[in-house]
């Protein structure tokens, strides 16, 4: 099948689709752009074209890929990009088959996300200098990323408009711009309070200005500072494990789970829209068991 359009203005009307039809974020689409771009190039050097790839050609690529060091993960990850785009080139009628169609790679074993224990969530929410304005920004942070079970990028873009502290709720936009309510918990109200009584207002130039939690020119505090200001927390705490951005997110879902929690309300909690996406943190919850078995048990 032939098109007129060439593979720049194809790879366009694939990412317009993919933020039209599913509100995909600007760093998904930027990663689809990525993948399929490097595909391209390789077409290219190969003397084919983007909607007509030789049989072979990525089976080779990920081979070649697998030897240079990438992950199993990673050509997964390219996989499914290029996947996407020719299942959407077949629903739009440019080619008569999916060229990936019979392209397998092994099936990816979720990783385990990383968490903290109890006892560690309680050292890090301690860790800031509550002396200061900055200490009580960050500790009221960090409840409200433990007590909301937030997105740090969620956290971070807060407005005070969000936040209803008589009814104990944050209104959050999540991935594709979708908007949830979720309880905060009575710890994340009241260091929240605290900090909005004087705070935050001794930290801005102009308090009408809308951010929640704010860092210089009175704008939302960047996640990459408040990602500096967590690594330096935990290591007043005391912590030396590996963190990411989203420790205390993995460690209220892991935490729920372990009281008790229903798996669709962690889902609804964490936002995320299918529920394979949350059943991660029930193999964290059964990790957790079996090692305080074989701690515990006397015949552990």
């Amino acid at each position: 099948m032939q098109t007129t359009m060439d593979a720049g203005a194809l790879v366009d009307a694939f990412l317009d689709g993919l933020w039209l039809e599913r509100g995909a974020s600007d760093n998904t689409l930027a990663a689809y752009r990525r993948d399929l771009s490097a595909w391209q190039a390789r077409l290219e050097c190969a003397g084919q074209r983007l909607l007509a790839p030789a049989g072979g050609e990525l089976p080779a690529w990920l081979d070649e890929r697998r030897e240079a060091g990438y992950s199993l993960r990673s050509n997964a990850r390219l996989l499914s990009s290029l996947r996407g785009f020719y299942r959407w080139a077949l629903a739009e009628g440019l080619v008569d088959q999916d060229p990936l169609a019979e392209v397998r790679l092994p099936r990816v074993r979720p990783s385990l996300p990383d968490t903290l224990e109890e006892a560690e969530v309680e050292r890090l929410l301690a860790a800031p200098d509550l002396a200061t304005d900055l200490g009580l920004r960050d500790r009221a942070m960090l409840e409200v990323l433990y007590g909301a079970g937030l997105r740090v990028s969620e956290l971070v873009g807060l407005t005070t408009d969000a936040v209803n502290l008589r009814q104990g709720v944050v209104r959050v936009r999540g991935k594709g711009d979708k908007d949830r309510l979720v309880p905060l918990g009575e710890e994340a109200v009241a260091w929240l309070s605290r900090y909005l009584r004087g705070a935050r207002g001794a930290l801005m130039v102009d308090i009408t200005r809308p951010a929640l939690f704010p860092g210089r020119g009175d704008r939302c505090l960047t996640r990459q500072a408040f990602w500096h200001r967590i690594k330096a927390h935990a290591r007043a705490a005391g912590i030396d494990r590996p963190l990411s951005p989203h420790t205390l997110r993995h460690a209220f879902a892991t935490h729920l789970l372990n009281h008790g929690a229903n798996l669709r309300v962690v889902q609804l909690l964490l936002g995320h829209s299918d529920l394979s996406t949350t059943q991660i943190y029930t193999h964290v919850a059964q990790v957790r068991l079996e090692a305080l078995h074989a701690d515990h048990h006397p015949r552990g």
